[in-house]
């Protein structure tokens, strides 16, 4: 017999917690539910621990009414309130009470309301299919139409574990892809800001010493390093250059950024993901694996795959890979196999191609494209934290280079003036 830890909900929706003495999880859940309690968590001593129990909001909000809702909520916040949801309804507990349930302990405004809202629509008569798509900036169509075959099914707690599941992974891959920039992008903010500081308090400083040396007499280094200093000093407009480089800089950002929502500019942007050296590899493995678990999670759901190829087009993130797989829908619709076309596209390595290929001929298809999802969401965390061992090096061999190099510039007239003087 082993201790189980819990947290749970009563008849009025109030958290309570405790511990239970079973033989394994399940016969703790059959326990707890056997004192009239619905577990939302429970975890075996010694082997993990349970999250803090939310409180609910001190003050009192008004439910919100129908229509869309007014903000957007984290993906973790909505993963928990799914993942929660499926744990009600599968211990028993009616749609419309467990959403009532959550409303009452959801801290989060926003989701607060929108579930008072989807309450209010499911007493009104509604699926809930119907009054999640009432709310499409939060829950998008993967959400709404797993949802919906999860209600024709008689599975809807099924959906909603696999929901939570493909939520959970999709959030870890995306954080280890931030992880694998932020580096980086931080190493490459402390250069220009250490370049910008040396440029204007320090080198002015260097050139007023060695003014009375004259540019013959100077490096080439030294010439090119305090020429920048003065470029970035110097008034043009009444503002320094160097505050006309930032504007530059800010102003090329927020252009590429209007360009990069255009089609054209999209496409270019994205197919210059897929072929970037280093980063390139693991953008490519990542929309792989979001393009099979997306699909493998919708079809296994009971989603017909015409529009489960839709939906993963429309939630693929790349306009590369929302090419290829319509193309794919255009061969299914013709009856033809999806595996020509994904061959066609030249994005799916051989390895996802073939595999494919045997889950079309065993129809195990949504099984195999799941494996493929698990197998690419290794290779993205394998490939990140080769990145990482990689790019630390090179990023601090880089920094040094230019710190060095404008030390280098300011030392050697020095060393050329003490020379001279030793050989007077």
């Amino acid at each position: 017999m082993a201790n189980f830890q819990y947290i749970a909900l009563d008849a009025k929706g109030a958290q309570t917690s405790g511990s239970v003495s079973a033989g394994s999880e399940a016969d703790a859940v059959a326990q707890i539910r056997s004192q009239g309690l619905y577990p939302t968590q429970v975890v075996q001593e010694g082997k993990g621990k349970l999250s803090a129990p939310k409180k609910s909001a001190p003050k009192k909000r008004k439910k919100a009414k129908g229509g869309k809702s007014g903000g957007r909520v984290k993906p973790k916040v909505l993963m928990i309130f799914t993942r929660q949801l499926a744990t009600l309804i599968d211990s028993g507990l009616p749609l419309l009470r467990g959403l009532n349930v959550l409303a009452k302990q959801e801290p989060n405004p926003v989701l607060k309301g929108t579930i008072n809202s989807l309450a209010d629509s499911v007493q009104g008569g509604s699926t809930f299919s119907e009054s999640l798509s009432q709310h499409p900036r939060i829950f998008n169509k993967l959400y709404v139409n797993m949802v919906k075959a999860g209600e024709l099914g008689g599975v809807l707690e099924v959906v909603l574990n696999r929901l939570a599941e493909y939520q959970e992974k999709a959030h870890k891959l995306k954080n280890k892809i931030v992880a694998a920039m932020v580096y980086p992008v931080i190493v490459m903010f402390i250069a220009v800001a250490i370049l910008t500081f040396l440029m204007l308090f320090i080198v002015p400083r260097f050139k007023d010493m060695f003014a009375d040396m004259g540019d013959t007499q100077l490096p080439m280094i030294s010439k090119v390093v305090f020429g920048f200093s003065e470029f970035m000093l110097s008034r043009s407009f009444i503002l320094p250059n160097s505050v006309w480089i930032l504007f530059g800089v800010v102003f090329i950002w927020i252009m590429s950024q209007v360009w990069a929502r255009t089609k054209g500019g999209r496409r270019v942007l994205d197919a210059i993901k897929l072929k970037m050296p280093l980063f390139g590899d693991i953008q490519r493995k990542s929309a792989i694996a979001r393009f099979s678990r997306t699909l493998g999670t919708l079809v296994t759901s009971g989603v017909p795959i015409l529009q489960a190829l839709n939906i993963t087009r429309e939630t693929a993130g790349n306009v590369i890979i929302s090419d290829a797989i319509a193309k794919v829908h255009e061969s299914v619709k013709e009856g033809e196999s999806i595996v020509q076309p994904l061959t066609a596209s030249s994005v799916f390595p051989s390895m996802v191609i073939s595999m494919v290929d045997v889950g079309e001929e065993t129809g195990q298809l949504p099984e195999m494209l799941l494996k493929i999802a698990d197998v690419y969401d290794d290779e993205v965390d394998n490939a990140v934290t080769a990145l990482t061992s990689i790019i630390e090096p090179i990023m601090i061999v880089f920094l040094a280079l230019v710190v060095g190099s404008i030390v280098f510039a300011l030392f050697l007239p020095l060393i050329k003036i003490i020379q001279s003087m030793q050989n007077v």
